[in-house]
């Protein structure tokens, strides 16, 4: 059985139309842009309620409240390259990402060295427009931005 993460894909269109991804935090991520970044996600276990679990890792990866997801709608899943299977939501909303407060995870580092450091799980965050977030996203992920884009123009078109 694959793992399953579960994250929102903020979306905001008072500057045109954003999204929110993250960056990755340690050693591994600390010099790749392109390709790196993700929506923020987390893993969950048989029995979880993705969505719960969605909102709680975004909370806990950007240290603000998680949107109202009332109004938010279910993307689907994509399959990353290592084979784990990702849910997304889009939520439309706005948060200041100047100053996040990610949780942190600890591991061996360097390598094989015995000793452990301590790293923030996302060590920043920004607004993209679907065009540079095709770019930033890994590549199991850019699905969402292409999905996301239909819902929003179908949107557009039912307030006009």
């Amino acid at each position: 059985m694959p793992k399953r993460s579960a994250g929102l894909l903020l979306y905001r269109r008072d500057v045109g139309l954003e999204v929110l991804l993250v960056h990755p935090g340690g050693p591994y991520w600390a010099a790749k842009d392109d390709g790196a970044w993700s929506v923020p996600k987390g893993e969950y276990e048989a029995g979880d309620d993705p969505l719960a679990v969605a909102m709680r890792e975004f909370g806990e990866e950007l240290g603000l409240d998680p949107p109202d997801v009332s109004a938010g709608t279910f993307l689907g899943e994509s399959r990353q390259p290592g084979g784990k299977v990702v849910s997304v939501w889009a939520v439309e909303g706005d948060a200041d990402v100047s100053d996040i407060e990610s949780n942190m995870f600890t591991m061996e580092w360097p390598p094989h060295s015995g000793r452990t450091a301590e790293f923030p799980e996302v060590d920043r965050a920004g607004w993209f427009s679907l065009e540079a977030a095709r770019e930033k996203l890994v590549r199991g992920q850019v699905a969402f931005i292409d999905r996301v884009l239909p819902i929003l123009l179908s949107a557009d078109r039912e307030a006009e």
